[in-house]
């Protein structure tokens, strides 16, 4: 038997390592409080494994997103006699299976862009230089601003390969994330937190002073972001040859992007209308359905990762202020934004423009902290390292925090009625 340590066998001796844990922790039960270990509930060091293992095999992220979820459900079963995991499921269900069509329907989306062969005639209006690249950037955060946030980093990331001929550098890779995300802080159809918000009775108007923060951050990351891409791959835009728009299927787009919206608006389900204009959209362009199983492993680590932390037991947030929705935005880099900012709209008092900007930007840091980053690595895998995202998108926390002050020291802390 051959003994060499490979990833398979961490990876397997990882799994065996997190039952044990959870088993473990079965034993360290106190009272109504759950299981601890050194004052920390368990689960959380659980998905603290889970989101390591997913930092050192970038290759099988949906195998530890697996073992992570049978680790915690393990645990659940071990310690809490009330838990039951059907009822969660079914609590869970409607926004899993809202990601999930998203996931998939934008890569949809995204083929179709790049079939129309815009993505060809862009070069052509961008400038040759690093200025390309900020212009490139400028134009998802714009697009995030009123399209899903995970279709505007599929729509950018679609353009920039073919702008930069499949040569990403993955820290401009982390700026389109950041992009979309910042962007769409400030809009109530943007980002899901923000429609959670309106829906919650944030009027549309509450959060638009995430903008505040957003447009300086989006400068800071786009100039470094851009020279960084100029010097690895730039722009070259006398190789474009000569390209027509293939008009069905930016017509397919625009349905698409459409049927979201409304969707969205309407019945608070984006991916039912995303996928009515793909099925009436295949009557009229060319649909590519092999992006469809493409797609599907990283959409379903990212619904998985999102189970593994709504069985997190989050059950109230520190008090609301500056401080906690600044430290929010480092949270929701490696835990999901979507139970943080439901905790915080059943909580109140919160300023919401600036809780809108940090849970809705600070999943860019990492790149499966938000659903645009997971979206994005279904066509660049190369994304999915937890350590060259961070060293070569330095640019990103740093920007999240000039922009989070500049919002504080002009606008102040400005609290919604608790």
């Amino acid at each position: 038997m051959n003994g060499k340590l490979t990833p398979r066998r961490l990876l397997a001796g990882a799994g065996v390592f997190a039952m044990a844990a959870a088993v473990a922790a079965g034993a360290l039960v106190d009272g109504d409080l759950g299981p601890l270990l050194l004052g920390i509930r368990a689960e959380f060091y659980l998905f603290a494994l889970t989101l390591l293992g997913v930092a050192l095999f970038h290759d099988r992220t949906l195998e530890v997103a697996l073992t992570g979820l049978v680790a915690i459900v393990t645990l659940k079963f071990l310690t809490d006699a009330d838990f039951a995991l059907g009822h969660h499921l079914l609590e869970e269900l409607p926004t899993l299976v809202n990601l999930l069509g998203l996931l998939l329907g934008f890569a949809v989306l995204a083929r179709h862009f790049e079939l129309s062969q815009m993505p060809e005639i862009l070069p052509r209006w961008l400038p040759d230089d690093w200025k390309g690249g900020f212009m490139l950037l400028a134009m998802v955060f714009v697009l995030s601003s009123f399209l899903d946030n995970i279709a505007a980093a599929m729509i950018g990331g679609t353009i920039a390969m073919h702008v930069y001929r499949r040569r990403l550098d993955i820290g401009f890779l982390a700026a389109i994330v950041a992009a979309s995300n910042a962007g769409g802080a400030g809009s109530v159809v943007g980002d899901t937190t923000t429609t959670m918000m309106w829906i919650d009775g944030v009027p549309a108007l509450g959060v638009v002073h995430a903008y505040v923060a957003a447009v300086p951050t989006l400068l800071v990351i786009a100039l470094f972001a851009a020279h960084q891409q100029q010097s690895y791959q730039p722009i070259q835009r006398d190789e474009v040859g000569h390209h027509r728009i293939a008009w069905p299927s930016l017509a397919a787009v625009a349905a698409i992007l459409i049927g979201a919206i409304l969707a969205n608006v309407l019945l608070d389900f984006p991916a039912a209308g995303v996928w009515i204009a793909i099925v009436a959209a295949a009557y009229f362009a060319r649909t590519d359905w092999s992006v469809v199983p493409a797609a599907l492993k990283g959409a379903l680590f990212l619904v998985t990762l999102v189970t593994c932390a709504s069985l997190m037991p989050v059950d109230t947030l520190p008090e609301a202020s500056w401080r906690t929705a600044f430290g929010l935005g480092w949270v929701s880099a490696v835990f999901d934004n979507i139970p943080l900012t439901k905790l915080a709209l059943e909580q109140g008092g919160y300023d919401w423009g600036m809780l809108a900007f940090t849970v809705g930007f600070g999943g860019s840091m990492i790149w499966f902290g938000s659903s645009a980053g997971v979206a994005l690595s279904t066509i660049f895998p190369e994304a999915r390292s937890v350590v060259e995202w961070i060293r070569r998108g330095w640019f990103v926390p740093v920007g999240y925090a000039i922009g989070f002050f500049v919002l504080l020291l002009t606008l102040g802390w400005q609290p919604a009625a608790a």
